[in-house]
């Protein structure tokens, strides 16, 4: 019988709300539920029972199918349930499976996972690891010191005398156009042959040390020959280190000239564009250099300050904000007649990577206007630095004044907040090109401990705003051996490629002395560092008997990650450390609020919590129950946890000895090994191995069939008690091999998957064995063949009943692949193991439904037939209801998983949607779930992304682009003479050198030459199952267009059974429920810093000392221009011919040794 037609915008009788307008038709949501806002009170005969309004909602005619019944979509849910559980337990093995491991429990041994011990455990082994480090660096900063202490000073020290590695010679001599090749300096260099090292990733040489000079220090320089001179000795102490432990990775001494020699000797990597390279900025020798500081930056935005120069300040701002770390503590203000902060920060907020971007970002958009009043500017700067009530870090204070130049001393506001005790240091910028006497600030700086610099030109600008660091380290140098303490940085990437690793630093101080009788030096030399790898870290923690969701996981004092299973960063940036806090690598909740407190104050604790975990895949949120356990790492800033699922307390240890004892033949040998042979797939299935570290010698490949066969010939070779193979990983394999084998003969061989619409089986294991059958659907097989990193496998372990996995649709598939059937749904559960009163979960087994078929089986099943050949009749005199199969045009009937992404349909069209989110399918629909809390959303960021680089915009708008004089100037022959002139022709002098630094991210300039992306932030919203666990009926508000629907939890599966009328009209699209990734700023940093999260800085801070003397304090030159070098500067332009000018040596006078 036809189904009447229904006519768009028709008058539809029923009640237009979005909650069950009758009683006891399902359950109410709560008062947090989210709804539309309700209309006019609803009229009495709204409250009629279901079975009087039903038969109103049907279309007019005596022949009608009216919208189905409530009872009736239970019936279909129970049906759907039942098909669903029938064919698991026929073709899962579950039960199968559990009675095979309880045959074999004479092969395998129960171990415990007791969570106090092992986290103990692990801290002591990596306090172990680190000692180790720290007494390599406690030699190397003693020889240091007593080197440099018995260097006898050359003034007349000449290139050819010092005989070194240069680590950058290789790159340009392969550069025809290098100053150096042109100088012909290489005769002092070394030639060397380098071996391949695995553990550091490179080619190195074990015989000499490598030397990396700053692009912008001339190494010809009295002070740097020196430099090279007297740390050549090191060179010996480098390889004792080495042989006294063969572990040590990069030993690296990172001069305060800028000087880096470190061992073993490798090549510079030499990035795509110029090298901005210098220790003196990198995180490790920051952290080493000083204690943490408090600094306020005020900048002059008077009207004096002219273009050209007020570009050089933002510069110098941006570069002094990267010298600081995440232990400093940072405001930026500018001033005039007032002063007030460049961004939405009001007080010191932390300088991490995200809050120095607002700075950077804030710089930019200063302008010159006003009057210059350095008492505002710095009244301000005093004010930021007494506010108690905020968090900052409490030991170096200091105020970075940028100006062009002024008369005013402003004595009385140093009187008011400074003097006498001088807590507060001042440092002076002058800056640009210009006739100011600049007495008045030369002597703000020496008043109050501080030093006065110049920045005439762009080439001024990086040693200029970090040879502060100098000053400070004055304090550490005078506290001596108390100050000769090892500090542990955050993780950041190595500039040699070892990847991510910390670091130990130690200060190396100057212990010679001007003169008999006269003071200490108070001069820091450097900082002595020695690399740990990450990786080396990891293997001292339980990798694969904590279970596939068991993790070990190390945080520091700001709460930043240095062990975390969710630490990815997806492109690293060597000038800025890896910052990923524990509460952004995992969803955050007031528990783990709490764990992290208590871990940064260096506590034990354990707690079991209920929280919230995103799947592997990042599509899907579990609520699940886990064991946190944490210690502190003695000797360190570092503090270890542990997280275990209740089922990981247990695991399976198999207990080979009985077969080991009988065959000392090679493992192939090994009953149980022939079922990972290829030769017996077609029969037993095709077998994955996790490609793990089962032996040394067993080379690793991504392609898993030639993964096997690597181990397969290894095992010809290796006996079962074999030194070289970890016994644990390799006999679980073989035992699991034998397990699932079982399942095979027991269960599947025997079975008619085409009978059941099933494309395969399979059953995956802790010990690492995938096995699909029957061995052509491996074909199909896209999974993980690592059990613990694939979704499916870690999400049955955390559910109950069986999870539906959808195929990971991005794009609509093509229909031919539905034709070939190659398109499956896998369906999976955990096997629970009870042995005694211990419960564990040693493996997943499951189902992939074929999804054509499948889609037509839900159709049945979810139809109002008896048999299934007879599908309901209606006569002309007859009422029916609508069913999924017949009415199919009329009725959308749909299977969602608990993430909201399609699993099954009865609209032929929507196939090829499969596994997409269910809003891009029925955006109305989907927001009506929502909205009546079947659906939770939790939105979260991912801070490790990477972004495609975005194209520069144009030149003349950007932030550091180039002053350009107007036609005006260039007629004018006094500009010809001033200072503007001359600053822009040093300008492009340096450009020539430093072409990037106005026009691109120094980021870039430094990154390697394969770095196609830039970090970013992600947004991510993930969906899971809200309050509503029962029958639900519901009616889509959308005046002539509304539409009824029902909704139901299928029992024991993540599914959501969804029966809804199919939409009349297209002006009923409500907003579009989004779930892909998008790009994003991240919360807004404004709002964050008002409620920072808990840190500690360092234990140690070093000041002040009462024996420094502070006379040292700058006393800058001018430059003034010559009418000669400008005259041939402007033919060599005019000319075409490049300048190439020798950089000069950046150095103070009293770096003289």
């Amino acid at each position: 019988m036809a189904v009447p037609a229904r006519t768009c915008g028709a008058s539809r009788p029923g009640p237009a709300q979005t909650a069950c307008p009758w009683p006891g038709c399902g359950p109410q949501p709560g008062p947090g539920a989210r709804r539309p806002a309700s209309g006019p009170p609803r009229p009495l005969w709204l409250l009629l029972s279901p079975l009087l309004l039903l038969p109103l909602l049907a279309a007019p005619g005596a022949s009608a199918y009216s919208f189905p019944q409530q009872h009736t979509m239970q019936h279909w849910a129970r049906r759907l349930e039942q098909e669903v559980d029938g064919v698991m337990r026929i073709f899962g093995g579950v039960q199968q499976l559990r009675e095979i491991y309880k045959d074999n429990r004479n092969l395998f041994e129960v171990q415990e996972n007791e969570p106090q011990k092992l986290v103990e455990k692990v801290a002591g082994d990596i306090e172990s690891l680190l000692d180790r480090k720290v007494q390599a660096l406690k030699r190397l900063a003693d020889a240091a010191e007593n080197f440099q202490k018995a260097h006898r000073w050359q003034d007349n020290i000449k290139e050819e005398d010092i005989v070194y590695y240069d680590a950058k010679a290789d790159a340009e001599l392969d550069d025809p156009e290098s100053e150096d090749v042109e100088r012909g300096s290489k005769a002092s260099t070394l030639r060397l042959d380098f071996i391949e090292d695995p553990n550091f990733k490179n080619k190195v040489n074990y015989s000499y040390t490598a030397v990396q000079i700053p692009t912008d220090i001339y190494k010809g320089s009295t002070v740097i020959l020196n430099e090279l001179n007297w740390t050549e000795a090191l060179e010996n102490v480098f390889m004792e280190n080495r042989r006294q432990d063969p572990t040590l990775l990069w030993q690296v001494f990172g001069s305060a000239t800028g000087v880096t020699r470190y061992y073993p000797a490798t090549p510079w990597r030499a990035p795509k564009k110029i090298d901005l390279y210098d220790v003196r900025r990198r995180p490790w020798y920051i952290q080493g250099a000083s204690s943490p500081k408090d600094m306020v930056i005020i900048v002059d935005v008077s009207g004096s300050v002219s273009g050209l120069t007020l570009k050089l300040m933002k510069t110098s701002v941006c570069e002094m904000l990267d010298t600081l770390s995440d232990d400093d503590y940072v405001n930026v203000a500018s001033f005039n007649e007032k002063a007030q902060p460049v961004s939405c920060f009001t007080h010191l907020v932390q300088a991490n990577v995200r809050n120095k971007k607002v700075f950077k970002e804030a710089v930019q958009g200063m302008v010159a206007k006003g009057t210059t009043g350095y008492k505002a500017g710095f009244e301000y700067a005093f004010d930021q630095l007494q506010n108690s009530n905020i968090t900052r870090a409490n030991c170096n204070k200091m105020i970075m004044m940028f100006t062009d130049g002024g008369e005013d001393r402003v004595q009385d506001v140093f009187e008011k907040y400074n003097w006498p005790n001088r807590t507060v240091r001042v440092f002076t910028f002058s800056v640009g090109q210009h006739n100011y006497d600049v007495t008045p600030l030369q002597w703000m700086a020496c008043a109050n401990k501080g030093y006065y610099f110049e920045i005439p030109s762009i080439g001024a600008i990086r040693i200029n705003t970090q040879e502060y660091l100098d000053v400070l380290g004055r304090p550490m140098v005078l506290a001596g051996k108390e100050a000769k303490q090892v500090q542990w940085t955050n993780v950041y990437e190595d500039a040699l490629g070892l990847g991510l690793v910390v670091t130990g630093t130690l200060p190396v101080f100057n212990l010679t002395q001007d003169g008999p009788g006269e003071k200490k030096n108070q001069l820091i030399l450097g900082v002595m560092g020695i690399d740990v790898a990450l990786n080396d870290i990891k293997r001292l923690t339980p990798n694969y008997t904590l279970g596939a969701n068991g993790y070990v996981f190390a945080i520091d004092l700001n709460g930043y990650v240095l062990l975390h299973p969710n630490l990815k960063p997806q492109t690293t940036n060597f000038r800025e450390p890896v910052t990923l806090d524990f509460l952004d690598a995992e969803l955050e909740d007031e528990n783990k609020e709490e764990i992290r407190r208590s871990m940064i104050d260096g506590n034990k604790g354990h707690k079991q919590i209920r929280t919230l975990v995103k799947s592997l895949d990042e599509r899907y949120i579990d609520e699940v129950t886990r064991n946190y356990t944490w210690v502190p790492i003695r000797s360190t800033n570092y503090s270890l946890g542990l997280v275990l699922p209740p089922y990981s307390t247990f695991y399976l240890q198999a207990n080979l000895s009985d077969q080991i004892l009988q065959v000392k033949l090679p493992i192939s040998k090994l009953k149980d090994f022939e079922f990972l042979l290829p030769s017996s797939f077609e029969s037993e299935g095709h077998v994955f191995i996790a490609p793990r570290e089962y032996c040394k010698d067993l080379n690793a490949s991504d392609n898993n069939t030639e993964f096997l066969k690597n181990f397969i010939e290894l095992m010809e070779k290796v006996t079962p008690d074999s030194k070289q193979c970890n016994n644990f990983l390799l006999h679980n394999l073989i035992l699991d091999t034998g397990i699932t084998q079982q399942l095979v003969e027991r269960v599947w061989r025997d079975q008619d998957l085409n009978t059941y619409s099933l494309l395969a089986v399979f059953a995956a294991t802790d010990g690492g064995i995938t096995r699909v059958f029957p061995n052509k659907a491996a074909e199909d097989w896209t999974e993980n063949p690592e059990p613990f990193n694939a979704s499916f496998y870690r999400r049955s372990l955390d559910n109950h009943g069986y999870v539906f996995k959808p195929p990971h649709q991005d794009a609509l598939l093509r229909p031919l692949e539905l034709e070939n059937d190659t398109v499956g749904i896998l369906v999976s559960t955990a096997v629970e193991l009870s042995l005694g009163r211990r419960t564990l979960r040693p493996a997943v087994v499951g189902v992939k439904l074929d999804l054509e078929a499948w889609a037509e089986k839900f159709k049945v099943l979810a139809s109002n037939r008896t048999h299934q050949d007879q599908p309901q009749q209606c006569g002309p005199n007859s009422h029916c209801e609508m069913d999924c199969e017949v009415n199919n045009e009329d009725l959308l009937c749909v299977l969602i998983d608990d993430g909201g992404f399609l699993v099954l349909s009865n609209q032929n069209h929507q196939w090829d949607q499969v596994g997409r989110f269910f809003s891009e399918v029925d955006a109305n629909l989907m927001l009506a779930l929502y909205n009546n809390s079947f659906y939770t959303r939790k939105e979260s960021y991912d801070y490790q992304a990477a972004c495609a680089p975005q194209p520069p915009g144009n030149l003349g708008a950007a932030p550091r682009g180039v002053f350009v004089p107007t036609v005006a100037d260039f007629l004018n022959l006094a500009w010809w003479t001033s200072a503007a002139a001359w600053s822009l022709f040093q300008q492009l002098l340096y450009g020539l050198i430093y072409h990037s630094w106005f026009q691109a991210d120094p980021a870039e300039a430094e990154g390697s030459p394969e770095t196609r992306e830039s970090s970013c932030v992600m947004k991510q919203t993930q969906y899971y199952f809200g309050s509503v666990n029962a029958s639900y009926n519901a009616i889509i508000d959308c005046g002539n267009c509304s539409r009824l629907f029902h909704a139901q939890r299928l029992t024991n599966t993540n599914l959501l059974f969804v029966v809804a009328e199919k939409p009349l009209c297209s002006q009923c699209e409500a907003g579009r429920l989004l779930q892909k990734e998008t790009h994003s700023d991240g919360p807004e940093q404004c709002e964050l810093v008002q409620r920072p999260r808990y840190r500690r800085g360092p234990h140690i801070c070093f000041d002040y000392n009462a024996t420094e003397d502070t006379s040292d304090c700058g006393r800058g030159a001018s430059f003034p221009p010559s009418l000669g070098v400008l005259v041939s500067l402007q033919l060599l332009l005019l000319l075409g011919l490049p300048p190439r000018p020798q950089p000069q040596v950046l150095v103070h006078a009293s770096r003289r040794l």
